[in-house]
């Protein structure tokens, strides 16, 4: 028995399949990469742009207490003009909390990324054994917590409980205490090196791995040695990693914080102020001065980004001079 029902013609106009137009698919291609930065957009607008816009707010604020400052109405929040910035530019525990963590990047920077050059150097060698233990040994301290690691060489410098002390004490050595006076320094300088090292050492380790390896046969067919190949060639070549590095330490050494915050229970030569995002927190959460607090977070964010630009535009600078050689 043949069916009398008749086929639908699918693609014709009014089809439930009909294929969308080709402006559709067009445009439908352009708005999907919006779609996919949406989640990524409104995370940074609330969970970055928003509070820097708001610190910038308070930092142009202040409080008027009239009377006692007691009821309703006597405490009034007013624009303050650059009043806190003026304030700010000049206090002197500001400054000369500016003028240690110079000091302690002085310290920091030169050497944790000349072990990390070096690290990743030794790696790439072809008589290195066991690489990928040596590469995680090196990289694992960075997986540790930055509190977690102040904590752990706190305790390591303190003389009660520290086993190098005792060692020391045995072999009748002199035992110097790290956490006083300018030893203080070189205490917080090893944490960020030893937490440290590891990740710019991958950093520079991948970009040695991307060089091609007939650059090393063609050094060795000139007759060039190990380490002629790492000075005149490895190095080089990295240097746009060098300089990645250098500009990731020097804002983790302008943002330093854990590292004091964590060791100032067991010392006093560690002062509320010994940093400026120590300085920034004591003003904002100690004494409730969130307005001057906000003025002092925006000039340091101000600073590392004015010297981070600085010093990307200079090395940039000299990439170009030195390819057009």
């Amino acid at each position: 028995m043949k069916s009398t029902a008749r086929r639908r013609s699918y693609g014709a106009e009014g089809a439930p399949y009909a294929h969308p137009s080709p402006t559709t698919t067009l445009e439908r291609a352009r708005s999907a990469p919006y779609l996919f930065l949406l989640p990524a957009v409104l995370l940074f607008a609330l969970f970055f742009a928003l509070p820097i816009g708001y610190a910038v707010w308070l930092s142009f604020r202040k409080v008027k207490v009239s009377g006692l400052g007691l009821g309703s109405g006597a405490r009034k929040e007013i624009w303050a003009g650059l009043e806190n910035y003026t304030d700010a530019l000049s206090d002197s525990e500001l400054l000369h909390g500016t003028l240690r963590v110079l000091g302690y990047g002085c310290i920091v920077v030169p050497v944790m990324l000349g072990l990390a050059l070096l690290f990743a150097l030794m790696l790439d060698s072809e008589k290195v054994r066991l690489a990928p233990v040596t590469r995680l040994a090196i990289f694992l301290p960075y997986a540790i917590p930055g509190v977690v690691a102040a904590l752990l060489w706190g305790f390591l410098y303190l003389p009660d409980v520290s086993p190098f002390y005792f060692v020391l004490d045995r072999l009748g050595m002199p035992q110097p205490d790290l956490l006083d006076g300018g030893p203080l320094f070189l205490a917080l300088s090893n944490i960020a090196v030893w937490g440290g090292t590891g990740f710019n050492m991958i950093v520079i380790y991948t970009s040695l791995q991307a060089i091609p390896a007939e650059v090393y046969e063609a050094a060795k067919l000139d007759g060039a040695t190990p380490l002629q190949i790492a000075l005149r060639i490895k190095i080089p070549m990295v240097s746009p990693s060098l300089v990645l590095t250098f500009f990731f330490s020097i804002i983790a050494t302008l943002q330093v914080f854990n590292e004091p915050t964590t060791l100032k229970p067991l010392t006093n030569s560690v002062s509320t102020t010994w940093s400026p995002l120590m300085k920034v927190h004591r003003d904002a959460f100690g004494e409730g001065d969130i307005y001057g607090a906000a003025a002092q977070a925006v000039i340091i964010a101000f600073a590392t980004l004015l010297l981070s630009f600085g010093f990307l535009r200079a090395a940039n600078r000299r990439q170009k001079q030195e390819a057009a050689r």
